[in-house]
Order: structure tokens, then C-alpha cells, then sequence
């Protein structure tokens, strides 16, 4: 698995070839959008430097993630303010952090977690993680052996392609599977887990979940690292509510008490749909959770406006990828027919869904910020990739899609 320079070059490289570093302006804060329907344009709202500037475009893009980087989720814990040690938060680690032989306490079980503890129990005399409650924990090879005798007999291009196909169908294999078949993957989980532990391991309390495979993320870790640190040792898990912090560390509700010199509070994170930008139309303001989401991209009744929101249960990109192909589709289709506006309508009323079908805390906790879904068309959100690619690279692009204000004779947008 890549780690996180190598990602970094990867998009620096990546960028630099294609050119897109020369149409990068940093340090820009769009705080709104409004679009005007007589010069079919949004004019954006920016903030650099201390002083806001208009910005205008024909369609809008947003490809702004789905998380607030400015703040974290981080519930208050009784008695923080006793404790004796360093509390920190994941997503602002400190550059002059040292753990090295402390005793770490990491609160939290999901992806963040399971990666921390392993990794910062290298360096630490011990690390802890405080969990309230299990997470499906899965270890997967940090190399792909397959991709790597493919490249061996195969050139690089063909053997990506039968890698990337590789990946894309057993991942969607065995989450159909794992929907359909939930405690019979539940079963298959856990034994896995038992495998990777040893014996004498108490599975049922620390790394048996309440709900079913899928209802949530599962998390990945690397070569069993995770289950590594706690065969040998280095680590070890506590599960149950905190009850607070103590000056020596972390007292749970069963009275154990997690002796720490750190806390890490790996307690996750907080949505923002489109990086918290207001929208407007013509001077009104838009609420983007009353809209339906069209085709996992765009919004119904907002015009000339794309969302990237990648996959909850496969990779991001995957989405991400036929999303830019589809607007470009769409944006070629208003020019060929002379039109500056694109605005999807809903047709017929349908049962209304949540966005995502998940129960993470994050998804809950911002529920009221998301769009809804349907059960028909361009209005369900299928987290399947075969699906998607069918109906957004060959499907038609004027399913419920209202084309509408022409470009204006003698307009340069004409030519």
C-alpha cells in the first residue's frame, strides 16, 4: 500500500505533466455562489489574502471532499482538563510530536485508529485503544502479488488495466455478498480476526461488532500489522464507554483504568457537503438537502453545478473519474445544441431516501446537511460502479435533464 509521500508525488507529478499546477490559485476561500439566470453565470464569492474578489464561470465544479478540515469531531470528555498528559486530535498533529517510550492511549475504532496503533506502537512503550465499540477489521496484503506477475509478463499499461478490473470486481463481489449473506460474512470476519490473534484472545468483546458487515465501513490494515503489534505486545485494546480522564490517564465505565502518558483522540470526523460554500439563485439562497441528488452528481433544480462524491464502499476515484467524464459529456452536449443551462428536474414524485445508506457516526451526525435520494432513474445513488459507468458514459445525458436558455447571437461563446 502507497504511503503518504509517495500519494503526494504521485498528484504533484501527476499535475505538473497535465499542466492543471498553472491553473492551481492557492490560499482561495470560496464562501458563496449565486447564480444568475439572465447571464446563465455563477459569480463566486473568494477570499484571499484578507479581501474578497468576485469570481464567475459558466458551470460550477465542486470538488471540495466531503470533510470540515477545519475541525474535527472531538465530544468532550470529563476531566480532560486533569489530566497530566498531551491530548491531540488526529487531524492536527503536532510537528513536535514525541511518543517515543510514553504509554499512548488512542481513543476510537475506525480507519484512523486501526492505523495510528500499530504505527506509533514502533516507537511508544505501549499503546492502548479505548474503544467504545468493535469495527470490522480485515488484513490485506500490503502488496499485490498479482499485480506484480502481471507487470513481470505483461506491459505496464495492460497489466494496470487487468490490475484495476481485478480490484473494481472482487471488491464489488464481496460487497454484494456481504449485503446478501450478512452473518454468513459476520462468521467469516471474525474467524478471520481469530486467525490473525492467536489464541487466548477475547474476539467476542473486542472485535465483534453489533451491526452487519457493510453497515459501516470495514477498515483495511496492512499485512495485519494492527493484529501484529497486539500479538507481540506492543499494543492492546480496552472496549467499553469512557467514564473520564484521570490524571494518569483514561478510567472506562467497567472501572479499568488505561494508564497514558498521550491521548489521541481518534474520535473521527465531521462532514461539510461542498466545503460549506452558501449557494444562491438569482439572490435567493438554496438549501442543497431539499434536493434530490441526481446521478450521485449534480442537484435537482440547481443548475450548471457538479458535485464529485466518490463511493462509500469502494475506491473514491472510481467515482470521482466518471463523474469529470460525465460533466464533460455535458458541457459538450450545450455547446454542440447552443445552450448555456442544464438544470436536472424531477420528473415524478418518489419515495424519498437518505443520501448514503450508512450508520457511521459521521454520516449521522450530518444527515440534515446531505441531499436526499430516490428509488427510480437518474435519482438513486447506486454505489456500483458497473452500474455507473453504463448510465454515465453510454447512458443518455438528457434523462430528466431540463437544456434550456440559448447562447446569444454574436455571443463568443458561439464560436
Amino acid at each position: 500500500m502507497p504511503i503518504g509521500s509517495s500519494i503526494l508525488r504521485y498528484v504533484e507529478d501527476t499535475a505538473r505533466e497535465y499542466g492543471i499546477d498553472r491553473h492551481i490559485r492557492y490560499g482561495h476561500r470560496v464562501r458563496s455562489a449565486n447564480w444568475t439566470a439572465e447571464d446563465a453565470r455563477w459569480t463566486l464569492e473568494v477570499e484571499q489574502g484578507g479581501e474578497t474578489r468576485p469570481f464567475t464561470c459558466n458551470f460550477l465544479f465542486l470538488c471540495a471532499g466531503y470533510y470540515d478540515y477545519a475541525q474535527g469531531h472531538d465530544p468532550a470528555f470529563a476531566g480532560a482538563e486533569t489530566f497530566g498528559g498531551r491530548i491531540v486530535h488526529p487531524q492536527f498533529w503536532p510537528e513536535d510530536m514525541d511518543y517515543s517510550g510514553k504509554r499512548v492511549a488512542v481513543i476510537g475504532s475506525g480507519a484512523t485508529a486501526v492505523t495510528l496503533v500499530p504505527a506509533m506502537a514502533e516507537r511508544a512503550a505501549h499503546v492502548t485503544m479505548v474503544q467504545r465499540s468493535p469495527t470490522y477489521i480485515v488484513s490485506r496484503p500490503g502488496r499485490d502479488a498479482v499485480a506484480e506477475r502481471l507487470r513481470s509478463w505483461l506491459p505496464e499499461g495492460a497489466a494496470y488495466a487487468i490490475t484495476r478490473w481485478k480490484n473494481v470486481l472482487l471488491q464489488l463481489f464481496f460487497f454484494t455478498l456481504f449485503r446478501k449473506r450478512p452473518q454468513a460474512a459476520k462468521r467469516r470476519l471474525i474467524a478471520m480476526v481469530k486467525d490473525q490473534l492467536g489464541r487466548g484472545r477475547d474476539v467476542e468483546t473486542h472485535f465483534t461488532p453489533r451491526y452487519d458487515p457493510w453497515d459501516q465501513r470495514l477498515c483495511l490494515v496492512p499485512d495485519g500489522d494492527l493484529f501484529a503489534a497486539m500479538r507481540e505486545g506492543r499494543a492492546s485494546v480496552v472496549t467499553g464507554g469512557i467514564e473520564r480522564f484521570t490524571p494518569g490517564g483514561i478510567r472506562v465505565k467497567s472501572g479499568e483504568e488505561v494508564p497514558a502518558d498521550i491521548i489521541v483522540t481518534a474520535t473521527g470526523l465531521r462532514m461539510k457537503l461542498m466545503g460549506g460554500i452558501t449557494l444562491r439563485i438569482d439572490g435567493e439562497p438554496v438549501d442543497p438537502s431539499r434536493s434530490y441528488s441526481y446521478k450521485g452528481l449534480m442537484l435537482s433544480d440547481i443548475p450548471n453545478l457538479a458535485v464529485t462524491f466518490g463511493y462509500t464502499n469502494a475506491s473514491w476515484t472510481l467515482k470521482a473519474d466518471l463523474t469529470a467524464a460525465y460533466v464533460c459529456r455535458l458541457l459538450n452536449a450545450m455547446r454542440r445544441r447552443g445552450l448555456r443551462q442544464c438544470t436536472p428536474r424531477l420528473a415524478q414524485t418518489m419515495e424519498e431516501l437518505p443520501f448514503l445508506d450508512f450508520n457511521s457516526g459521521y454520516v449521522l451526525r450530518a444527515k440534515d446537511q446531505l441531499p436526499r435520494r430516490g428509488t427510480r432513474g437518474p435519482w438513486r445513488v447506486n454505489q456500483n460502479y458497473l452500474k455507473d459507468i453504463i448510465a454515465m458514459r453510454f447512458g443518455s445525458v438528457d434523462d430528466q435533464m431540463e437544456f434550456s436558455n440559448p447562447v446569444p447571437e454574436g455571443s463568443a461563446d458561439r464560436a
